[in-house]
């Protein structure tokens, strides 16, 4: 049986043919499903739900005053138009009028939202949405974070209530007023001692640097009255030299390398008189300021082995010199506790005083019978007491601080010459000629 020839045309790639096909009945939008789908899936009636969604973009990054048809929008997201046209006419059923019905819901819906849009970015610009809020939208728990400790705004990592965009510029503590008491150089100003308290309440680098303008005025008022005090020094004790407060003055930064405490600053001020300033092998004179714990004294703390080893072999060889400085009446009464005149009396008293890293046991090369093995076993040879904040604050201060230095200095006077003495001065030439010249005219 001879076959018939079946000719076919080629499908054409061109969207003209069915374009004319279509129903004009049926929206085009409605018959443009995105790209890559299966023909099961396009098909299908929910090709119209799918075909009106848009990808969700981000409140901050829309444009609410664009004029743009989305229908344009929508034509312009895939380059297949025509063909994936081409494929819903052939492959998927005529729709329904329930569809219809559905499809003008969903325009409606698509109508409301770049009015939804439009409120939201009213409220990103910081329009007031309630009564009570400021021009910059700043609720009232803003204030209060303020305030609280440890939420302040300027805190890293602080969160506000602030809504995106907006900004709280927040100024500069400024100094603390000086509360009627003027400023005097040589007479620590009771702000002085506040900014201290309050760096003791908020020991963190954040708190400083915002009050850094209480610190330098309080670190200058300190400085003021180190300078004035070195003047009386230099008078007390004609060893001391005229040095400046920086190589005076103890920073206020603390070692946390080695330490259990992570505060990173100490909550005092310190200086130190010695001939070398602040440091060196010499027993000097040491004041601290602090609130409810200011400090006076002097001696030698943690000597090297060398010094040490020099106090210890002069106690046992001259232990008199010693119990003679500390039987000083105004040793007696400033520093040791008011005690009567008595060796052993003065002993115990200064012992107790120095007995925070002395030795347990006999020191090396001394017997434990030694009768001055308490003064042997010690490491540190210092006197001090504590000051009252009357004592340290006020026009009266410098004259008792004075007081307590001029009756520390025969204490340290002992000591240096102890670990630090004095060349002996050496006769001259002239005078061993001159003194054998006479024997021999005689």
């Amino acid at each position: 049986m001879p076959r018939g020839r079946i000719t076919s045309t080629p499908k054409s790639t061109s969207s003209t043919p069915f374009k004319r096909a279509l129903s004009p009945s049926l929206d085009q939008k409605t018959l443009t499903p995105p790209a890559r789908q299966s023909k099961r899936f396009k098909s299908s009636p929910l090709t119209a739900f799918i075909t009106k969604t848009t990808p969700k973009k981000s409140q901050y990054f829309t444009n609410s005053t664009s004029s743009a048809p989305e229908s344009e929008i929508e034509d312009e997201a895939s380059g297949y138009e025509d063909e994936d046209a081409s494929a819903s006419a052939v492959s998927s059923p005529p729709e329904s009028e329930d569809e219809d019905d559905e499809e003008e819901h969903l325009s409606s819906e698509e109508d409301k939202k770049p009015k939804r849009k439009a409120k939201m970015g009213s409220a990103k610009k910081g329009v007031p949405n309630g009564k009570g809020a400021n021009a910059y939208g700043v609720v009232a728990t803003t204030a209060k974070a303020i305030m609280q400790k440890g939420k302040e705004l300027w805190r890293p990592g602080v969160k506000s209530d602030l809504a995106p965009g907006e900004e709280v510029f927040i100024k500069l503590p400024k100094a603390r007023g000086d509360g009627g008491v003027k400023y005097q150089e040589g007479i620590i100003h009771p702000n002085t001692i506040l900014f201290l308290g309050d760096l003791k309440a908020n020991n963190d680098r954040e708190w400083l640097k915002m009050h850094d303008a209480d610190y330098r005025q309080s670190k200058k008022d300190f400085d003021a009255f180190v300078e004035k005090m070195t003047d009386r020094m230099t008078e007390i004790d004609e060893t001391i030299p005229e040095l400046p407060p920086k190589d005076l003055t103890f920073r206020i930064y603390r070692d946390i390398r080695f330490s259990s405490d992570p505060t990173p600053y100490k909550t005092h001020f310190s200086v130190a008189w010695s001939r070398t300033g602040r440091k060196g092998p010499y027993a000097g004179y040491y004041l601290q300021i602090k609130p409810s714990g200011s400090f006076i004294g002097g001696g030698l703390w943690c000597p090297e082995a060398a010094p040490l080893a020099a106090m210890r072999k002069d106690i046992d060889r001259k232990p008199h010199k010693l119990k003679a400085v500390l039987l000083d009446p105004a040793m007696r009464r400033e520093f040791l506790g008011g005690i009567s005149k008595d060796d052993k009396k003065a002993v115990k008293a200064f012992v107790e005083q120095n007995k925070e890293n002395a030795l347990k046991t006999k020191p090396k090369g001394y017997d434990a019978e030694n009768p001055n093995i308490s003064l042997l076993r010690l490491r540190n040879y210092t006197c001090g007491r504590k000051l009252s904040d009357e004592e340290v604050v006020g026009p009266r201060a410098p004259e008792r601080i004075a007081s307590l230095m001029t009756a520390l200095k025969p204490f340290i006077t002992y000591l240096n010459s102890v670990v630090m003495p004095d060349e002996p001065v050496e006769e001259s030439e002239e005078e061993s000629d001159g003194s054998g010249g006479e024997e021999e005219g005689a």
